[in-house]
């Protein structure tokens, strides 16, 4: 579903368009091709296509697939066959995830041995939001119990970022990075809230200040992805990275943290400073996340720019990255909008998360914006 060029935006129109989607062309392309029914979990070394190309499991890709499936049945439609893929996965995790030490491995095999030590902290944050997600969907006191532990071991790491491990994009030296603190911000408010675990919720906001008052510049109306901690002297065009998905994806996360805290003018600083600057790349996921965001800056201003870009954010991605054979989407595009091979070797996996988030988070929008215009 594209617009013609004067068409107003019809939003009834659009929520039905993103049910289709999701469950005709994203849903199915996982169901038939990644479910893993021997070993459990999901299979997400896989192309574009389908075809397999290694058994080995990336946990990173584990913990999202978990959220998905687990929140596919808490918030879209309360269908157990979500849990009926949610549970191998998180009974896999909780096996076969983690060290002795309570970190958790970079990728696992077939059989649940590990294949890759521990270097991500994103995988902590990825398989603590599954964890949860997956507590929240079936009161599962393991899943809960291991989302707290992770909690309880990263959060007093995260008190210098600089340190952290973060493949497959490590931190420059003498810098800290946006990345962890935004998807641990967001992670921590999931946990506590969920848990009422007040520590992770403190945790979350104290994460959350430092991204509005460190990494978002308000002067230049930009959010920099890397600071120098001490030595202004490091190389000064590290400090002018700015990385459009994830200002984005940061930004609906601080919306709804402070939305939480009942802070009006941080929500109101996240809407704007998300869209300073217009997303260029030609991934898969910033576009997702452009999608949702662009829906909640609109459900909650009204403001004509937010239908502007919508509109165009909306048309490129779905003329451009949905498969017509193979369902889902490409991940990689070049700079002319035809498929690329991925560009990350050290990550080579292909997962359901800012996709199926996107479509699940903008349909609720979208139903909230026909409320209230109707």
């Amino acid at each position: 579903m594209l617009f013609q060029d004067s068409e107003e935006i019809n939003f009834d129109q659009i929520l039905e368009f993103y049910k289709h989607h999701l469950h005709q062309k994203i849903l199915p392309f996982w169901l038939n091709h990644c479910i893993d029914h021997k070993n459990g979990g999901i299979n997400n070394c896989v192309r574009d296509d389908g075809k397999l190309l290694s058994t080995d499991k990336y946990l990173w890709s584990q913990g999202r697939a978990l959220w998905v499936f687990s929140h596919l049945y808490n918030a879209h439609d309360n269908d157990l066959k979500w849990l009926n893929i949610a549970k191998p996965i998180a009974e896999m995790l909780l096996e076969y995830g983690r060290n002795d030490k309570g970190e958790w491995f970079y990728s696992i095999k077939g059989d649940g041995s590990p294949a890759q030590q521990p270097q991500s902290i994103y995988v902590d944050a990825f398989c603590t939001y599954g964890l949860t997600e997956f507590a929240k969907a079936t009161g599962d006191k393991k899943a809960l119990k291991a989302a707290q532990e992770t909690f309880e071991r990263v959060s007093p790491i995260l008190d210098d970022p600089s340190s952290l491990m973060t493949l497959p994009h490590p931190i420059p030296k003498g810098f800290q990075a946006h990345g962890p603190i935004m998807i641990f911000a967001h992670v921590f408010h999931e946990l506590g809230v969920y848990s009422n675990n007040l520590d992770a919720i403190e945790k979350s906001l104290e994460l959350a200040n430092q991204i509005m008052t460190l990494h978002v510049d308000q002067e230049r109306e930009v959010l920099f992805e890397f600071i120098p901690k001490q030595d202004s002297s490091l190389d000064g065009n590290i400090e002018k990275t700015f990385i459009p998905g994830h200002a984005i994806e940061s930004m609906w996360f601080m919306e709804k943290i402070y939305r939480y805290h009942e802070t009006r003018e941080k929500i109101d600083l996240a809407i704007l400073k998300s869209w300073s600057h217009s997303p260029q790349s030609k991934i898969w996921w910033p576009h997702t996340e452009s999608i949702q965001s662009l829906l909640l800056a609109y459900l909650i201003t009204g403001a004509e720019w937010t239908k502007m870009w919508f509109r165009k954010i909306h048309d490129y991605t779905f003329s451009h990255f949905p498969n017509p054979k193979n369902g889902e989407w490409f991940h990689n595009l070049d700079r002319k909008g035809n498929p690329s091979p991925p560009y990350l070797e050290t990550l080579p996996v292909k997962d359901p998360f800012h996709l199926p988030r996107s479509l699940m988070y903008s349909i609720n929008i979208l139903k909230q914006i026909s409320t209230q215009n109707s």
